[in-house]
């Protein structure tokens, strides 16, 4: 009878122990979810868009460089794309302020992608709100006029970056869609990173000469986007044409 007890008091502490693994387990993965998730909105009523209720958007980002965006203006030229979003850093706007007038010319949107590369998750509430002043003054050097869209440069943010960015008059814009351009995996796979985007998704491209094959993507990026009947909007258009999703912060 008392080995009995201790073979029970034996199969029970091993149940224990896989229950607490298990627990332990499932706890970091839901953690690491939400470190994941790409936006959020506060009770103060913050927010950062990553998708809309319908239609689709490309935003690209730039930061540096002159060699790749124009070849991808002239893609969208070539395929008549007449609505996109650029995220524009003050400071390589100030460096190229022909290809910031061609964008606007050829009637894209314009967002602030802050002025330096800065990691406003990791930045303290003053750098933060000095970075996007900078950028907001560039723009306004170059006459560009009623940006309304901000997107954090390293794409980290928080409840104080959408704080700061409703106090200079910016919605946030995050992504639902990462092409990964920027790392350079191939063609191919940029396309099929983007092929998962549906009706309401905002895409993240990059027009920065760091993402060397984005402009031969394109292309069949776009004939993807045809194929299912989708329509492309700027994300203000998206915004103002139905609902948008977000997080909320607690």
């Amino acid at each position: 009878m008392n080995f009995f007890f201790v073979l029970n008091g034996k199969s029970l502490k091993n149940v224990m122990l896989i229950l607490i693994a298990a627990f332990f387990t499932a706890w970091f993965l839901y953690i690491e979810n939400l470190a994941q998730i790409p936006v959020f909105s506060t009770k103060e009523g913050s927010k950062a868009i990553y998708r809309g209720e319908k239609d689709l958007a490309l935003t690209f980002n730039i930061g540096w460089g002159d060699e790749k965006a124009e070849p991808i203006l002239d893609t969208l030229k070539k395929e008549n794309v007449k609505s996109a979003t650029f995220f524009l850093a003050g400071s390589w706007a100030e460096q190229h302020p022909d290809i910031v007038s061609r964008i606007v010319k050829d009637g894209y949107e314009i967002g602030i992608l802050g002025y330096d590369y800065l990691d406003y998750q990791d930045s303290e509430d003053g750098k933060i709100a000095k970075d996007i002043s900078k950028a907001q003054e560039s723009f306004k050097k170059l006459n560009v006029k009623e940006i309304k869209l901000l997107r954090a440069p390293t794409g980290h943010f928080d409840e104080r970056t959408l704080k700061i960015a409703k106090r200079y008059g910016y919605t946030v814009v995050h992504w639902k869609i990462d092409s990964k351009d920027w790392q350079n995996p191939g063609v191919k796979k940029i396309v099929e990173n983007v092929k998962t985007a549906d009706k309401g998704d905002i895409v993240l491209l990059h027009a920065s000469d760091s993402a060397k094959q984005t402009a031969k993507a394109l292309p069949l990026i776009l004939a993807d986007i045809r194929q299912k009947g989708l329509k492309l909007v700027s994300v203000s258009e998206m915004i103002a044409n139905g609902e948008v999703q977000s997080n909320e912060i607690r």
